[in-house]
């Protein structure tokens, strides 16, 4: 055979394997991808709920907007009850968590946080005639809460400091939803429920109930108050899977995106300040 003609056949075998090559870098196939189990309990509307049997909210469109541009993983969401949520990033079943999840001290021991993702002033639903600016104001009156949420925590906490006026709490299920708890006030079964004041408006809103919702002056609060994060578990794997998704989120915040998923979902321009957006997490 010519010699030119089997350089020239060497030649174009060593490129071609160069290109193949290089396009499965770029291009993991499904096989290579990590698969990210996010545990949810789609039951904390507007940021993760059940339309249509389809998994939306605002968590979770900004999940799936952060893992589009992460292609090396494969994103799955698990729905579960809320007491697994977290139990199940700690042992290492679930990747990441996206619950409307706020910042409490004994979770950060456990877990990792991401940015944050929203902020809402934390308020109460009441009855249109009831006055309410502090925890005072509460003094007395029945709610519902969640053991272990931040708010059953502060709100044991103040019972504590204020034994003669203790505000009466019930403990409810886990699958409890957050639309039972403010119906409850409205059927007057509860006088208040503390929650984020995105939800809470939202909910009046579509059941069209008869309460106001009012912000509550809690004195002075951890700089995390009113935030809402993804959480992650805490080994190496964690780490660099929580990096990732940090440095998506910024670039979202700064493309707006966040800023969209904000006024479709939560009502309104919800997102951190860009200031906030590193001290909040901290």
């Amino acid at each position: 055979m010519n010699k030119k003609l089997i350089l020239g056949l060497a030649l174009f075998a060593i490129t071609s394997f160069g290109i193949l090559s290089a396009c499965g870098k770029a291009a993991p196939t499904t096989s290579q991808k990590k698969e990210i189990i996010v545990a949810t309990n789609a039951n904390s509307k507007p940021n993760t709920y059940m339309e249509n049997d389809k998994l939306t909210g605002y968590d979770i469109e900004l999940t799936r907007a952060v893992f589009k541009q992460l292609p090396e993983y494969k994103l799955k969401f698990q729905v579960i009850d809320f007491n697994s949520v977290l139990s199940g990033v700690d042992n290492g079943r679930f990747q990441m968590a996206a619950n409307a999840l706020s910042w409490t001290a004994e979770r950060a021991e456990k877990y990792g946080y991401s940015l944050p993702l929203s902020k809402s002033a934390t308020s109460v639903a009441v009855k249109p005639g009831m006055k309410v600016k502090t925890l005072t104001d509460l003094a007395g009156k029945t709610t519902e809460v969640l053991a272990g949420v931040q708010v059953a925590t502060m709100l044991e906490t103040w019972n504590k400091a204020n034994p003669d006026n203790a505000m009466r709490l019930t403990y409810m299920d886990a699958s409890y939803p957050l639309t039972s708890y403010v119906a409850d006030v409205d059927s007057g079964k509860s006088d208040f429920v503390m929650y984020d004041q995105i939800s809470l408006t939202q909910i009046i809103k579509q059941q069209n109930y008869n309460l106001k919702v009012q912000p509550i002056d809690l004195g002075t609060t951890d700089k995390h108050t009113g935030f809402n994060y993804f959480i992650f578990g805490k080994d190496r794997d964690d780490k660099t899977l929580q990096k990732k998704v940090d440095d998506v989120l910024v670039k979202l915040y700064k493309d707006g995106t966040m800023g969209k998923l904000s006024e479709k979902y939560l009502g309104g321009n919800f997102i951190p300040r860009k200031d906030e957006m590193s001290d909040a997490k901290d």
